[in-house]
């Protein structure tokens, strides 16, 4: 059985469907992630505080419980709470310090087996 000839017209619509998405993802790119990361923004203090464009001392679910500057004592502090039984990890924060973080329902627990460290 013979196949109809083709001119090529069936490529049309994926072609179509490629260049939209791509000139629809440049331009939600654009106006999205360049307008958060612009310093000179005049909106930028109205946004500057919210979680969603990176507000630097949001750590989600987990909550602080040590605060020190030498990573090798971060490092024991979460040894000690691993040792524990408590899951711990740790941030940066702006200012160079490194915080050990645990979930909120361990925190007063880790406060207390940590003890001596730097205060918040």
């Amino acid at each position: 059985m013979p196949m109809p000839p083709s001119d090529g017209w069936y490529l049309l619509g994926p072609f179509i469907a490629v260049a939209l998405v791509g000139f629809l993802g440049a331009i939600f790119w654009r106006m999205g992630l360049q307008w958060t990361q612009a310093r000179e923004d005049p909106l930028r203090e109205l946004y500057e505080g919210l979680a969603i464009f990176g507000d630097a001392e949001d750590y989600g679910l987990l909550c602080p419980a040590a605060a020190t500057d030498d990573p090798g004592i971060a490092e024991e502090i979460r040894s000690l709470l691993s040792a524990a039984g408590i899951r711990s990890t740790s941030a940066e924060r702006p200012d160079g310090r490194l915080l050990v973080l645990v979930f909120p329902e361990e925190v007063d627990e880790a406060r207390r087996l940590v003890g001596g460290s730097p205060a918040l």
